[in-house]
């Protein structure tokens, strides 16, 4: 019973203490990447190797699990599309892993534009520095 209680203690501290990412590394270091995996594996041709299928197959992967990521309590701002916008995000991983899983290029090539979208989508909200709102910039 002892071991129990101090296993649960030793639970709850590593998870307090646990550093959660910023939006700024989560996009730098995970969506960003992933997303530019993809397209560039689109654009330079079907990938000719297993291991350049996997490849594309993590990226997707991560594509689909940032939009849990996005959406995590703290993370989403109180007006907006966030939401659906994380969601659209999750929603093209999980096809380009499908696509992927079957190494069916065509699939992934089609994919492309609603990537794209799903990103520009979010960012023309959230990021006016990068996308201004229409009219220009401010």
């Amino acid at each position: 019973m002892k071991a129990a209680w101090v296993g649960l203690v030793a639970l709850v501290a590593t998870s307090a203490w646990a550093q959660t990412a910023t939006m700024k590394q989560l996009m730098l270091d995970l969506i960003h990447p992933a997303s530019n995996d993809i397209l560039l594996f689109v654009n330079r041709g079907a990938p000719k190797q297993d291991a350049q299928w996997a490849m594309v197959r993590r990226s997707a992967l991560a594509l689909e699990e940032s939009g849990n990521l996005l959406t995590m309590a703290g993370r989403v701002p109180k007006e907006g599309d966030w939401a659906k916008d994380a969601r659209a995000l999750a929603d093209v991983g999980a096809a380009a892993y499908k696509a992927a899983q079957a190494k069916d290029f065509p699939a992934l090539a089609a994919l492309t534009e609603s990537l794209d979208a799903s990103c520009t989508n979010c960012h023309k909200q959230y990021r006016p520095n990068v996308f201004p709102r229409e009219g220009g910039s401010k």
